[in-house]
């Protein structure tokens, strides 16, 4: 596929090789037998601003609007009648498209915005802004339009960057495109993150994969659904590779304190490499990347240090540890615990599953299957497929399960927190009921008691169930009392001997930029100053802490609607245009009025009391220690998108140079 480097923002060429696709030279018959595995919404989408075929787009094709429960109607709810037709014309469109020799795409597609909107019907003009970033045609929106040789060529300015995972390498690439100089702090040996820290069995994605992939890297050919760990490892990896990124990387070196000083304005970053070696080096600014899921939080369980086997938690799984033939504990049952259990059911001689909270669990029969293989080559032969099918996994997931969680002040059940909250716990209780007409016993255990979505919601393939009901495994609820030397004693006063235990006890995902020391203006003490309730202005800044960044940062969580991947970059997009005010206007430093900030915090806080996970009691990685939702963003993509998309100079205090 042939795109002019002139069409490109600098650094970008690269990505570009994620849209290759090979020609199409197989028969009618095949063809046809590869449509059978279509998701057809996006294929009419792809084929549509591939040909400039609007029978593509009728209107008796159009899915209806997604309705979201929990699970989603195949092909976006088509009628079988309107699949029948879009198979047709799709296999009509791709002989054509073939006997042409396969052309290479128009690099500004006809029909692009009519396709887009194909796709997200019901939606209004607001959203298409926000939908072109995402699709990426027929350029990378989110990339600066700026470059600091422009505006700025004679100053010497350069960011720090503080992890190399995904939203990490977003930043460097970011930076990179706009000709900002940075250097890039990771303590780990590669690329990734905690998809290079996590390699538990089973280990896998709970998004849809291509949701969960860079708006300026799309990668068409993943394997499966929802990718394993090393899948999406290499991906990351990938993008480093073929990018600028990987060679300003510092790996195996760890920052152990960020210092500002005022008269310079300047960040002092203090490290430490693998050799013990502690250096310092300034920087303009900072954009962390250090991620809430990276630091295990461990139980405060009596006796843990006695336990005589195998101990260790799911996110330190030793390298090439062998489960065969072991009695095996797991603690926890939540979004690891959920992938590791039916990983090793099938090794170990005895598994014992300890249990505090049932997770709510969504029906996705497919969640282990790999693209269907019409589907794989679909995304092999059509140019932009993969973008489109991104694109629709998308706009599904935009609002998602967002009004499904809505607290309704006029709802009284001892459980869900609305109609539509009712409805969605009934339809997974009837899913899990299927699942268990044998086990009534197993149905009490694993029927939650708290609303959906106070807690993270897990994919349910059937796994779980079939895990649990082996004859040599148990799902404890008894509260655990101590580990010694043996096992695990439960408070029923009963010892269960183990030789190694697992914690799946999660992170401390509350506990932002932990354990760095970080250190603002007037020797003021992030950690101290937040003292375990974390804030910032939209998730990203502070007062106090000038030209500082956050990724991933308080309230920025989307948990029941879009990604990680979103979210993460909508903060580095603000970052760049933060500093990009700060190169075009000549000022040295920016730091974030507390009206603003606490204007912002207020109404956050409000808006995830109206939120099942706001108001439940039940413990969750959503609330801090102090029951406040510190993690959760409440509203819309559309809304953070928009807030995050420019800095606005209003909300600073700046500094001339």
């Amino acid at each position: 596929m042939n795109v002019a480097a002139s069409d490109l923002p600098a650094d970008t060429n690269g990505m570009r090789k994620f849209d290759q696709v090979a020609p199409i030279v197989v028969s009618d018959e095949e063809i046809a037998a590869a449509v059978q595995d279509a998701d057809l919404p996006a294929l009419l989408a792809a084929l549509a601003t591939l040909t400039g075929d609007d029978r593509l787009l009728a209107d008796d094709l159009q899915p209806p609007p997604p309705k979201m429960g929990a699970s989603i109607k195949p092909q976006g709810g088509m009628s079988a009648e309107a699949q029948d037709k879009a198979r047709r014309l799709a296999v009509e469109a791709l002989i054509s498209y073939r006997d042409k020799g396969s052309p290479e795409p128009d690099p500004r597609p006809p029909l692009l915005e009519r396709a887009m909107r194909f796709l997200a019907r019901g939606t209004g003009p607001e959203y298409l802004p926000l939908l072109k970033h995402e699709l990426a045609l027929p350029r990378d929106l989110g990339a600066p339009d700026w470059r600091k040789t422009d505006i700025a060529p004679a100053r010497d300015f350069k960011v720090a960057v503080i992890g190399a995972g995904l939203s990490g390498v977003a930043a460097a690439y970011r930076l990179a495109q706009a000709g900002v100089a940075y250097k890039v702090f990771e303590k780990n040996a590669d690329v990734g993150g905690v998809w290079w820290e996590n390699v538990y069995p089973g280990c896998r994605l709970d998004t849809p994969n291509f949701a969960y992939s860079y708006s300026f890297a799309q990668k068409q050919d993943w394997p499966e659904q929802f990718s394993r760990q090393i899948e999406i490892q290499k991906y990351v990896s990938r993008v480093a590779d073929e990018t600028s990124v990987r060679a300003h990387i510092a790996f195996e070196t760890e920052v152990l304190s960020l210092s500002y000083d005022e008269a310079s304005a300047r960040w002092s970053v203090e490290t430490r490499d693998v050799a013990g070696l502690v250096r310092t080096e300034t920087f303009n600014a900072i954009i962390t990347a250090t991620g809430q899921l990276n630091r295990p939080a461990y139980p405060d369980i009596n006796g843990l240090q006695t336990f005589k086997g195998d101990l260790f938690h799911s996110a330190r799984w030793p390298a090439g540890f062998d489960v065969r033939g072991k009695r095996v504990a797991v603690i926890g049952t939540g979004a690891s615990a959920y992938q590791i259990v039916p990983s090793i059911v099938g090794s170990v001689s005895e598994l014992q599953v300890f249990q505090r909270n049932p997770p709510w669990m969504l029906p996705t029969p497919n969640y282990h299957d790999e693209i269907k293989p019409g589907m794989a080559w679909l995304l092999h032969h059509v140019p932009y497929y993969g973008r489109w099918f991104r694109f629709w996994q998308f706009w599904i997931a935009a609002e998602g399960r967002l009004p499904l969680v809505e607290v309704e002040p006029d709802w009284d059940h001892p459980i869900s927190v609305g109609r539509a909250n009712e409805g969605l716990r009934l339809e997974c209780i009837e899913h899990l009921k299927t699942q268990l007409v044998d086990r009534p016993d197993l149905l009490e255990k694993l029927t939650p008691s708290y609303p959906p979505g106070a807690k993270r919601m897990l994919r349910d393939n059937g796994v779980w169930a079939a895990a649990l009901k082996q004859p040599h495994a148990r799902l404890i609820t008894d509260k655990i009392e101590k580990i010694e030397e043996r096992g695990i004693v439960t408070e029923d006063g009963q010892l269960h001997e183990v030789d190694v235990i697992v914690l799946a006890t999660g992170f401390q995902a509350s506990d932002y930029l932990t354990p760095i020391k970080v250190t603002g203006c007037d020797g003021k003490d992030l950690h101290e100053w937040w003292a375990g309730d974390c804030r910032a202005y939209l998730g990203i800044t502070m007062p106090g802490f000038p030209n500082l960044f956050m990724t991933g940062g308080p309230t920025t969580g989307v948990v029941v609607n879009g990604s990680a991947i979103f979210s993460a970059e909508c903060a580095v997009e603000y970052a760049l245009s933060a500093i990009h005010e700060l190169l075009r206007g000549s000022y040295a430093s920016m730091d974030v009025r507390q009206a603003p900030f606490d204007e912002f915090n207020r109404r956050v806080d409000a808006g995830n009391l109206t939120k099942a996970w706001g108001v439940a009691k039940v413990s969750s990685w959503y609330r801090n220690r102090f029951g406040r939702a510190s993690q959760t963003w409440p509203f819309s993509l559309l809304e953070y998108w928009r807030i995050t998309e420019r800095a606005n100079l209003a909300d600073y205090d700046l500094v001339k140079v």
